[in-house]
């Protein structure tokens, strides 16, 4: 059985200020963008920038040295980061979504103490999760702990984690495991083969784990782990992600948009039959700009009810229905 402690949205004030500092973050961010993105390297210090701001233990509590955010405002700076770089706004998305998933599948003690840890220790979470390619971490059991044998190509921010999660079968089923790798951890080696056509700097490359101590207490949830279906609320984890890519999508394109209408204002010129002089002032170039404002706004409305509907989800609890989980999911595969 597992209990998701409901978060009531961060106060107005407070959801000003930090969108405001991430507005601050992606300003920073935009400023080095393209040079980072063509050397490729490991975004450690852009990490740590997430980290000097305050903007990774956002979702926890107030009490626990947090914002106190709710999932659905904790996107909004997903957003934000997006229209700065939208490669550091995947690391962050991802991270939200992480730092979740001890409230859908640990215990209450766990979610707690791992609310706790992030929020003193400002952690930053990546995961080995994605199965893509036929890949997989098969969890055993050994004495009062497990091992752990395997392999994954694409694992988002796994090598500059602080704390990872990661899914591994274990008798059949399917686990999630919560990792401190700080400092390393004996039997895991990540393959820095992360060298793709966009979003480079998401330290999305490949592990290889073989026979990794985990400790019982490393296991989400209580014994025997396996055995059971998820339940609706459960499965809001995979919504988690979806709404992510919602946000840093359209964030990408909000920052785009951004961009080009800089560059026209100062280089553009007008189309020669015009019949004006700036580019500014082009009745062709201001129906483009129309047109593709109004379809990214429509988009951010979409977007921003996708995360109350999930969110309501989220805020009924483990009596979830199954039609209630579809209607959260219906939202977001909308936006």
């Amino acid at each position: 059985m597992t209990v998701l402690t409901t978060t009531a949205p961060a106060a107005d004030g407070v959801l000003t200020d930090v969108l405001a500092t991430a507005d601050r973050v992606a300003d920073e961010l935009r400023e080095t963008a393209a040079a980072r993105d063509r050397a490729n390297a490991a975004p450690r210090d852009e990490i740590e920038l997430l980290r000097r701001n305050d903007l990774l233990q956002v979702q926890e509590p107030v009490e626990y040295g947090g914002s106190g955010f709710n999932y659905a405002q904790a996107v909004q700076v997903t957003r934000r980061i997006a229209r700065g770089d939208t490669s550091i706004a995947h690391l962050i998305g991802y991270h939200y979504a992480q730092t979740r998933i001890a409230s859908l599948f640990g215990t209450p003690a766990q979610a707690d103490a791992l609310s706790r840890k992030n929020a003193a220790e400002k952690l930053f979470w990546g995961g080995i999760q994605n199965p893509r390619g036929g890949s997989d971490l098969v969890l055993t059991r050994d004495g009062n702990g497990f091992r752990l044998n395997g392999s994954r190509t694409f694992a988002s921010g796994a090598s500059t984690g602080d704390q990872l999660s990661v899914t591994a079968s274990l008798d059949g089923g399917l686990v999630f495991l919560s990792l401190d790798v700080r400092g390393g951890r004996q039997g895991f080696t990540f393959l820095d083969d992360w060298d793709n056509i966009g979003q480079r700097l998401t330290d999305s490359g490949g592990v290889r784990v073989v026979d990794a101590r985990i400790e019982h207490d490393e296991v989400l949830g209580e014994e025997p782990f396996v055995g059971s279906d998820p339940t609706p609320y459960q499965t809001l984890v995979t919504p988690h992600w979806q709404l992510a890519f919602v946000n840093f999508y359209l964030g990408t394109a909000e920052g785009a948009l951004a961009e080009a209408f800089d560059w026209t204002r100062t280089h553009g010129s007008a189309w020669e039959s015009s019949g004006v002089e700036r580019a500014t002032d082009d009745p062709y170039v201001l129906q483009t700009v129309g047109e593709l404002v109004s379809q990214v706004r429509a988009a951010a409305l979409l977007a921003d009810r996708a995360g109350d509907a999930l969110q309501a989800a989220l805020d009924f609890g483990p009596a979830l229905s199954e039609d209630q989980r579809a209607e959260a999911a219906v939202a977001i595969y909308e936006a």
